[in-house]
């Protein structure tokens, strides 16, 4: 028979009734009140009409809805609401013909095709109408804010289309548990196993009826569950410029990364994976009482205005009041406080010295991980990836890196209003020894002399360079070396610019000499004003000029490693393809290392078995591709859709796709565990542990607890994994913050005064007019010579595009991040942390960006239509960071100043007493123009005694105190060292620690 009666429908036959019908047979099987129907399933293509009116007599005829049930429809990724028809109160067999016809036909319609491109097949349900006194839509989300713990519900009364097509005003309110719909929302919430959106009404003798349900698609993923009081986790891949998710292997080993980084600086920071992103866990932070106090500059810093507002709000929330609690335990021993200092002091004594050793520490880096590894095995790679050296170099890298940055960080405090605004960053515009900057360069040489992009000779550019990529600090992604088309779209832009003036390395010049000139002015107007301090402030500066360029060595030599680590782990994969246990090399980059260690295992056992090999499931033939050919994260290899693989529908929701649909629960049908407890393999990456002495994994779900996964097993896994990343790849908004229960805690945040107006900082002076270019993505980017580039983020794989931009315009970012800095150094302005600007600015609209005035203005024949303010240019947090200063906290560096990124790039204590030794200089500075010592961060009547007699040394002779001369500098510490030492106010440098460490 044609036609399925509802009560025969399951999810098993999704691919054939379509999504809704799947559905509701689910919620009639649980028991639920749901209006009696039938369906007409996609197949057919001539309409049984004596089986459908046959259908609709046996439910008695009258009123019936007849809706679209697309095999896309209502699925995890993806709802389609409102794309396809629904006809309501259709009265007859003629009149219910044509409403069937009506909504196969809107399968092609323009809206469906719009929101997700493909081929969409159509079923039909037919259900009897419900004579609706009340109707409404319940969420068992709060979509507004994505608290789990929060349902929504909107009324109205009539029936329920009066809510979803929006056509009258609603009864909106958050449900308490005694009402009835909790009780309705749990169960179904249950039974699907995410977060519901559920339509019902409210028939006249007061019974409920559930119309359909369906996944809310829109909710960010959720923290994974935690017990106690709420957690709050800060999104930390914006530092790297990277929004997008990480693959499961790069998210595994950025784990570890961060851990061997921060080990031997004391620190312990717990990175979170939420949606496939970097998540830090500030909450111990957060109720820390002295650490607490220093989160709001430090975020005003390191992570922009957004994440400082949210702080400030979670700082406010009595659920994060401040309290005692035990003594966290150091990962490790701090590094002398004196080495620390030197390294400093001796950078700033002879720059030339620091960066020749930084030079020679990088390239060992680089020698060391390009040797010939062909002759290991699975398990010596494997060990390698596990224990890669982060030892090689430290000082000489770090400490050149740091003093870069304090130099061009205690200016701005030194001058104070000496320096007109905008000042600075001119001065520290056009910086040499930029390893970034040198890579962009090469790439306009290229671009200059070539005819076709496709015909330029890259070998000596990517020998050089070949280690780097956008997203580059996730080793899921390839590298230029393995896929060079990025590089030659870049090429393409950069071939698109004739005007010789604004040619990058014209450009670069200028901003050099501009730089210069500027600081032989600021140094006159300096020492006529402040005669000391005005003195080590141009001092400083100069020795910026020649260090602070340095910052993105750090990041460029770990990429080397990171290089090596995926060669390593492809190696692996190629041997996983041999044996069957994967489709594709690169499909290790979907598995994390447990993972890996335990399917190598298997591969092993595989090979030394035949018939276990046969058994186990060799992919098929037709999956197989070029090898050499690297995949793009989340390239899926077939029609994997929005619902999961090959157009199987799953229960995931936002956390996973699974292979079958039911209520097995958010993790989908491989749900792995280990004896004595569920995880799971949906939105976490992790399986849990190896089961048993031989490390072997045991899975749930359609194995049954107990039983070792199999060859196919990794292979759906992968699968599954690679539509999850799919899925997360188009996500546009990821929250800055986000609580334990799901909340996105800028949706709660108090309106800003005027609502039409969008804030964000100015990080690069300078004004410029050109047409908006919204890029999503660099590797498909066309930017015309003059246009402003708009984005969500960047980071150092974007900044080719940035030589042909007339201005930068991001979402997220701070000041001293990747693509401001390139931005100040090339002379182009720039403002970040603009929210929703991809999505209120659109390519072609003319734009005025001017920074230092702290606006975008779209115009429109001439007149303003949009202003999107920004705060002023940043010099940037001044008030809150004088506000840590009064609170007493121990400050890395002293506040208040433009790109402070400080020694607390070292972490904990030592940034701690690196900066308490600057504040001691400074409030002794402050003294000798004649200052209140009491104005600057670290002052007291024994610091300000020290750092007095320093300044006089200073004055008399600035190179000789830089390389140690003041005695006062190298020794003893600030009065709130041992707090850090302590595991307070050090952990709350921890937290910057991170997104330092990483660049």
């Amino acid at each position: 028979m044609t036609i399925f009666d509802l009560r025969d429908v399951s999810a098993d036959l999704v691919d054939r009734v379509g999504g809704k019908a799947a559905n509701l047979g689910e919620l009639l099987r649980a028991g639920e009140r749901v209006p009696p129907g039938f369906c007409l399933p996609a197949e057919v293509t001539d309409l049984p009409k004596g089986q459908i009116i046959a259908a609709y007599d046996r439910l008695g005829g009258g009123p019936v809805a007849v809706r679209s049930s697309a095999t896309v429809e209502d699925a995890p990724g993806a709802s389609y609401a409102g794309m396809f028809d629904t006809v309501l109160d259709v009265h007859g067999p003629e009149a219910l013909l044509a409403a069937i016809e009506a909504c196969r036909a809107s399968a092609s319609n323009a809206h469906a095709a719009a929101y997700a491109p493909g081929e969409i097949h159509m079923g039909v349900v037919v259900q009897r109408m419900v004579p609706a006194e009340r109707a409404g839509v319940l969420f068992t989300a709060n979509p507004l804010t994505g608290c789990r713990t929060e349902m929504l519900v909107e009324s109205a009364p009539g029936p329920g289309s009066t809510v979803v097509d929006g056509h009258t005003d609603v009864d909106r309110h958050v449900l308490t548990s005694a009402d009835p719909l909790w009780a309705v929302g749990q169960r179904l919430q249950a039974l699907f196993g995410s977060p519901q959106d559920v339509e019902w009404a409210v028939d006249e003798h007061g019974e409920l009826w559930i119309l359909q349900s369906r996944p809310i698609t829109t909710l960010f993923p959720a923290p994974p569950p935690t017990d106690g009081p709420p957690r709050l986790y800060l999104e930390f891949g914006h530092v790297q410029g990277m929004l997008q998710p990480a693959t499961p292997m790069g998210m595994d080993t950025l784990r570890q990364l961060i851990k061997a980084m921060l080990a031997p600086l004391g620190l312990r920071v717990e990175i979170i994976d939420i949606g496939g992103r970097l998540y830090g866990d500030l909450s111990d932070l957060v109720r820390d009482p002295v650490a607490r106090r220093r989160l709001i500059p430090l975020m005003a810093v390191d992570f922009g205005p957004r994440a400082q507002a949210v702080v400030r709000h979670v700082l406010d929330d009595p659920r994060f009041a401040p309290g005692k609690g035990p003594k966290k335990k150091r990962e490790g021993n701090l590094p002398p406080i004196g080495r620390a200092v030197r390294g400093v002091l001796g950078a700033l004594a002879d720059p030339e010295k620091a960066r020749a050793r930084l030079d020679a520490a990088v390239e060992r880096i680089r020698l060391s991980s390009v040797s010939d590894a062909g002759h290991l095995t699975t398990a010596d790679r494997l060990r390698l990836v596990r224990d890669h050296d982060q030892t090689d170099g430290p000082d000489a890298i770090i400490w050149p890196i740091v003093a870069g940055m304090l130099a061009g960080a205690l200016p701005p405090r030194l001058l104070g209003d000496v320096a007109q605004p905008g000042e600075i960053h001119t001065v520290l515009g056009g910086m040499p020894h930029n390893v970034t900057i040198e890579m962009d360069l090469a790439l306009w040489a290229l671009a200059r002399d070539a005819a076709d992009p496709e015909t330029v000779d890259l070998t000596g550019f990517l020998a050089r360079y070949g280690h780097r990529a956008a997203a580059e600090v996730d080793l899921g992604v390839p590298r230029w070396s393995e896929d060079p088309a990025p590089v030659r779209a870049a090429l393409a832009n950069l071939m698109r610019l004739t005007d010789p003036e604004q040619a990058p390395d014209h450009r670069f010049a200028r901003a050099a000499e501009q730089a210069e000139a500027a600081l032989v002015t600021l140094g006159a107007r300096a020492r006529r004003r402040r005669p000391v301090r005005g003195r080590l402030a141009i001092f400083l500066l100069n020795r910026a000029r020649r260090l602070a360029g340095l910052r993105e060595a750090g990041k460029f030599a770990g990429l080397y490693r990171i290089a090596e680590m995926r060669r390593h782990l492809l190696a692996i994969g190629t041997d996983l393809t041999n044996a069957a246990v994967l489709s594709h090399p690169d499909d290790i980059m979907f598995l994390t290392l447990d993972e890996a260690e335990t399917a190598a295992r298997l591969a092993d056992r595989l090979s030394s078995d035949p018939l276990n090999a046969d058994a186990s499931g060799h992919h098929d033939a037709n999956e197989s591709r070029d090898t050499n050919q690297p995949r793009r994260p989340g390239e899926s290899r077939g029609a994997v859709g929005p619902d999961g693989v090959d157009g199987s529908r799953g229960a995931g929701g936002p956390h996973g796709v699974s292979g079958s649909r039911g209520p097995g629960g958010p993790q989908g049908i491989v749900e792995l565990r280990k004896s004595g407890g569920p995880d799971f393999a949906g939105g976490s990456h992790r399986l849990g542990e190896p089961h048993g002495a031989d490390g072997r994994w045991v899975a749930g779900g359609s194995h049954g607890v107990g039983e070792p996964l199999e060859a196919g097993d990794y292979r759906q896994l992968v699968a599954e994994r690679r539509a999850e990343h799919e899925r997360e790849l188009r996500r546009r908004s990821v929250p800055v913050a986000l609580l334990s229960d799901g909340t996105d805690v800028e949706a709660v945040l108090p309106a800003a005064h005027d609502p039409g107006a969008l804030r964000g900082v100015g990080a690069s002076a300078g004004r410029a007019t050109g047409r908006v270019r919204v890029v999503h993505d660099p590797a498909t980017a066309h930017l015309e010579p003059g246009e402003v580039l708009v984005t969500a983020t960047t980071d150092p794989g974007w900044t080719p595009l940035f030589l042909t931009a007339a201005a930068l315009v991001t979402e997220t970012g701070a000041v001293m991040a990747h693509g401001p800095t390139v931005a100040r150094e090339y002379g182009i302005p720039a403002v970040i942390c603009v929210p929703g600007a991809t999505e209120r600015l659109r390519t072609g609209q003319l734009v005025t960006v001017d920074a230092a005035a702290g606006t975008v203005t779209v115009v429109t024949d001439g007149a303003s239509i949009v202003t999107i303010e920004t705060d002023a240019v940043a010099e940037e947090a001044g008030t809150d960071a004088d506000r840590e200063v009064a609170d007493g906290g121990a400050s890395s560096v002293v506040p208040g100043a433009t790109g402070d990124r400080s020694a607390a790039a070292a972490g904990g204590s030592v940034g701690a007493d690196v900066g308490a030794h600057a504040g001691r200089l400074a409030a002794g500075l402050e003294a000798a123009d004649g200052g209140a010592a009491d104005e600057v961060a670290g002052a007291d009547e024994r610091s300000t005694g020290t750092g007095g007699s320093v300044a006089a040394e200073v004055g008399a002779d600035p190179g000789r105190a830089a390389a140690g001369g003041a005695a006062g500098v190298g020794a003893g510490a600030a009065d709130k060292r041992s707090a850090g030492a302590a595991g307070g106010p050090g952990d709350a440098d921890g937290a910057g620690a991170v997104a330092r460490g990483l660049s």
